[in-house]
């Protein structure tokens, strides 16, 4: 892993300095876009509707539009501001643990120990660990000031971005206000299903099935013909596939998607 960030937790007079790393990284394999008429890539362009050059990024500044006139904020502008500047994740407050509502957790990070002793590091994550709570911090990253959640997970201080409460969305559903009565035996056979499913969350039990039967289509479609030279994409001509080739990917193709098929839905496919 590569830290993506450097700066120190600061609580009362102790200063934790650490390197920040992304927690979490996405499995989905990567598709692009191609014409369904001859294969070729379809890419998106940041195009200047002014002069209608392609724009590279470095010559691309932001800007916010109110009625009739527009803001230009450039990347001097934006670094400019106190809290982009700072590199401090600030402790505010330590709460119970069980009073942050998991809906506000957005990004997690991992926080590595940067300097010579540990000491202060570990110290933080005994007390948090001993006092069952939660460090609630402020922190900039990425031109965003941010809110976040301090907490332990294993031998390594977790921080966890929140979102801000009035970015969490009120539910109030007319539905919800009829009155409905539930009967005790209702409920003694809901909690009896329930028992019937308990068990401990073992994360490793589940995957991503999804994933794992696009892996197999794009595999047979390798290994039965019906792929393009990756330059073809790019306006070359694509070789010409012999025939009967068309045949023997339905069949596989076909194979593959009975085999992972939840044997529910083959009996409907059948009746």
């Amino acid at each position: 892993m590569r830290s993506i960030w450097k700066g120190s937790i600061a609580f009362g007079l102790v200063n934790v300095p650490v390197k920040l790393y992304s927690a979490t990284e996405d499995h989905d394999i990567s598709l692009h876009q191609v014409h369904d008429k001859d294969g070729g890539r379809i890419r998106y362009q940041r195009r200047c509707e002014i002069c209608g050059k392609v724009i590279d990024y470095e010559h691309i500044d932001k800007a916010y539009e109110e009625g009739e006139r527009t803001v230009i904020l450039t990347g001097d502008d934006l670094k400019s501001l106190p809290e982009e500047r700072s590199r401090e994740i600030e402790v505010v407050e330590f709460v119970p643990s069980d009073q942050v509502d998991p809906i506000m957790f957005e990004r997690s990070y991992f926080l590595e120990p940067d300097s010579a002793s540990s000491k202060a590091y570990v110290l933080l994550r005994r007390t948090l660990e001993e006092t069952d709570r939660t460090a609630i911090v402020q922190f900039a990253l990425r031109q965003k000031t941010r809110l976040g959640a301090l907490r332990v997970r294993g031998d390594v201080l977790m921080l966890q971005s929140l979102l801000w409460d009035d970015e969490v969305r009120e539910a109030s559903f007319p539905s919800l206000d009829e009155k409905v009565r539930i009967s005790e035996k209702e409920l003694e056979m809901s909690s009896a299903l329930v028992d019937s499913f308990a068990a401990d969350f073992e994360p490793d039990k589940f995957s991503d099935d999804y994933q794992d039967q696009l892996r197999e289509l794009i595999e047979a479609k390798l290994e039965h013909g019906d792929s393009v030279d990756t330059s073809a994409t790019f306006g070359e001509e694509p070789e010409e596939s012999e025939g009967g080739e068309v045949i023997d990917l339905m069949e596989a193709l076909r194979r593959s998607v009975e085999q992972h098929r939840p044997q529910k839905e083959k009996r409907k496919s059948k009746a």
